[in-house]
């Protein structure tokens, strides 16, 4: 009697980013039939990857990391949105209902940092997708490229909304004992309107800051970017007054920010979301986002606003940031802006 075919059957291999691509332009996300969905309503793509490593330039960093693509925290501003037209989908509901896992992530970056060219440059990680988004919970890739990074003694920075990283407290400490290694957690605003409305898919701020606390007692160096704030939802002195405070009875070591961009990509989809949710506001911030991003006076007026609170609550700038403009001194209170 014959076994059954299957017994004998060669695993069939994930496909690349290519592959995704040219299946999607063929048609549409229903032709991955591979994608497994879960309970969060997302479907999860495995596709394998030729380098971890991504080159770029322009930036304070040389080198960024991001073992997922799209993100079920599903932010409305997410600049990392447009990247999803890379593979032939939409910067909408595609971009937090399809996750694409490079499953053999760890393995890769583990190469590329045995190399003998590798000079141990920094790298950023989660600049494009959440390195804990929940699915990390199940493929562990954040922890196994944090694992890789600090045996080859490479200081990282690290960007996430996800609380999932007091997991890996014993990894990060390992890494601050051989390099300078940073973690930025985004906490946009502890206002929870605007949470609701703009991170849909996140942990409520307060759990993220409690997340900080946890990283701080464990001698990590933690700090939160309130970014973006989100002129109409989250620009208003006293959420802002109340979000610093509330980075500052967390124990963060520092506090960086920046005000909304809207790229090609995710400013159709954010006017699309104000024109649905929120109609009267939807003018005021087309008119506001001329260009990509809002007038510099504009954005001068809010990040004076901060610094003036960070002193007063006894918060140190964002490590990255530039010496502050005379004209950003202004106090809270002499600021113009309505939003």
């Amino acid at each position: 009697m014959k076994p059954p075919a299957l017994l004998f059957a060669a695993p069939v291999p994930s496909p690349s980013t290519r592959d995704i691509a040219d299946l999607i332009r063929a048609g549409g996300t229903e032709a991955l039939t591979e994608a497994v969905p879960r309970a969060d309503r997302a479907r999860y793509q495995e596709i394998v990857c030729r380098s971890a490593l991504n080159r770029v330039e322009g930036m304070p960093f040389g080198w960024t990391l991001n073992p997922y693509r799209g993100c079920t925290h599903d932010c409305q501003y997410c600049f990392a949105r447009r990247y999803h037209s890379q593979f032939e989908m939409n910067a909408g509901d595609d971009f937090a209902s399809v996750i694409l896992v490079k499953h053999n992530f760890v393995e890769v970056l583990a190469r590329e940092l045995d190399r003998p060219s590798w000079r141990r440059e920094h790298v950023a990680l989660g600049t494009a997708t959440d390195p804990y988004q929940p699915i990390e919970g199940h493929y562990r890739l954040t922890r196994g490229s944090l694992e890789v990074l600090a045996r080859s003694k490479t200081s990282v920075g690290l960007v996430t909304k996800g609380p999932m990283i007091v997991r890996d407290r014993d990894v990060l400490k390992d890494l601050h004992r051989v390099t300078a290694s940073t973690v930025f957690m985004s906490v946009p605003s502890v206002d929870e309107d605007a949470w609701r409305a703009l991170e849909p898919g996140t942990a409520h701020p307060l759990q993220r800051l409690r997340a900080v606390r946890a990283l701080t007692d464990a001698g990590i160096n933690v700090g939160v970017l309130m970014a973006p704030i989100v002129p109409g939802f989250t620009s208003a002195r006293s959420k802002i007054e109340r979000t610093i405070k509330a980075i500052a009875d967390h124990g963060a070591r520092f506090v960086g920010c920046n005000v909304m961009h809207l790229e090609d990509g995710t400013r159709a989809h954010f006017i699309h979301f104000l024109e649905r949710e929120f109609p009267a506001m939807a003018p005021r911030v087309d008119r506001l986002y001329a260009s990509k991003s809002p007038p510099a006076s504009y954005q001068r007026e809010v990040k004076a606003m901060v610094r003036a609170l960070q002193a007063r609550y006894g918060l140190e700038r964002r490590p990255t940031e530039g010496r502050r403009e005379a004209d950003e001194a202004a106090e809270p209170e002499q600021v113009g802006f309505s939003w």
